[in-house]
């Protein structure tokens, strides 16, 4: 199979990334999987056509969620499970983005100020929601992490799906009465204090550490200035009624819960030193831009944001809290008297999906036309 072209970038420039920027093993882990991906490395399936003889072979996928080979089926899979959880309600796309002051910080307390940024957009979400005058009820979010921009630089914000009806302390549903959900002064003004009450919370608890970019921090007196630059910033959340079709709330967030950093498609051209790619413009209405980096500098980008191990980057709260959502979920539905979306790809197969979504057969013979191809075997390789 043909290389990708992100692969091809990795090919070029791994060796000498690694003489200039010693990676983690996290970084690594998700370099050798980019470059091993459904190249035979990792092992692959054998299946024989028992017509005509003929035989395929497919090299096994990494599954590495950073990977740009891997993540269609994952997507698929996620938007048919979540659409099965989506209610009769508008839904709102809710974007938060923290200032660029912030990126040193973050890149030396990952696994701390995620996981944090993700709760306190929540709390925030859900406090608002809970007050009559924006909803009166606890509605469903769905948050997705992302640390990157168009141009791959570090850019930490959280997309948010959430729900315009929730369940009430009663057990009831409330709606919002029109478009207008939460005001956005509103929502800046809670998030910003929540945020940096917290964020100094853990200064003063010592649980922050200090890179050299950074290090000056470590005084409390620049702490209390730092403290005072983000509380003077402008902070920007972004709100707007994503659908009021139900069901494609979730297709339109399965755009951004799979994505990594660039896909493939953006790039335009790859050789032994370069890589050039498309973004979009600065500002909206102006047209695409192309943008050309070394591939040591590509590499450096691509692999600022791959997440700590085990870190959740899409997480759920309010009725769609992994605890109480099945409880949650039959109560919205016998209340509304129906559930209008059912998973359609519960138990597939691999084979089966493929065909399901994407009208790809494997098990017809590419040789003789039979539909009878059948696996003989897999192999593994070293992960």
């Amino acid at each position: 199979m043909a290389q990708s072209k992100i692969q091809q970038i990795f090919e070029f420039g791994w060796q000498e990334y690694c003489s200039v920027y010693p990676p983690s093993d996290i970084r690594k882990k998700a370099a050798m999987s980019i470059l091993r991906c459904r190249t035979g490395a990792l092992g692959c399936s054998v299946s024989i056509c028992p017509d005509c003889g003929h035989t395929e072979v497919h090299n096994n996928s990494c599954r590495n969620r950073n990977c740009p080979n891997c993540q269609a089926v994952n997507k698929e899979i996620w938007v048919d499970k979540r659409r099965a959880e989506v209610i009769d309600a508008p839904y709102f796309h809710v974007v938060f983005t923290l200032p660029h002051e912030l990126n040193a910080l973050f890149l030396c307390n990952q696994q701390l100020l995620y996981g944090f940024f993700h709760r306190c957009c929540a709390e925030t979400l859900l406090e608002l929601s809970a007050d009559k005058k924006h909803l009166g009820a606890t509605p469903g979010i769905i948050q997705v992490l992302h640390t990157w921009d168009q141009e791959i630089h570090y850019h930490v914000h959280m997309h948010c799906i959430v729900s315009g009806g929730g369940l009430t302390s009663d057990h009831k549903i409330r709606k919002v009465k029109n478009s207008f959900f939460l005001r956005v002064e509103v929502l800046r003004d809670k998030f910003k204090g929540k945020f940096l009450a917290g964020l100094d919370s853990f200064y003063k608890n010592s649980r922050l550490v200090f890179s050299a970019s950074c290090d000056k921090l470590r005084n409390s007196y620049e702490w209390s200035e730092f403290r005072n630059l983000l509380y003077g910033k402008e902070w920007c959340p972004y709100i707007k009624e994503t659908f009021h079709g139900f069901g494609n709330a979730m297709e339109y967030l399965g755009r951004y819960t799979h994505k990594i950093a660039i896909s493939n498609s953006r790039i335009l051209s790859v050789d032994e030193q370069q890589v050039t790619f498309s973004a979009r413009g600065k500002k909206p209405g102006e047209p695409r831009r192309v943008i050309t980096l070394k591939n040591i500098e590509f590499i450096r980008r691509y692999l600022m944001h791959v997440l700590p191990p085990g870190f959740q980057k899409i997480r759920y709260y309010g009725f769609l809290n992994n605890r109480g959502k099945s409880k949650n979920l039959k109560l919205i539905f016998t209340l509304q008297g129906h559930q209008r979306f059912r998973a359609k790809y519960i138990n597939l197969s691999i084979a089966e999906l493929l065909k399901a979504v994407w009208k790809i057969d494997i098990r017809i013979c590419p040789e003789c036309g039979c539909c009878r191809m059948q696996s003989i075997g897999r192999t593994y390789g070293p992960s």
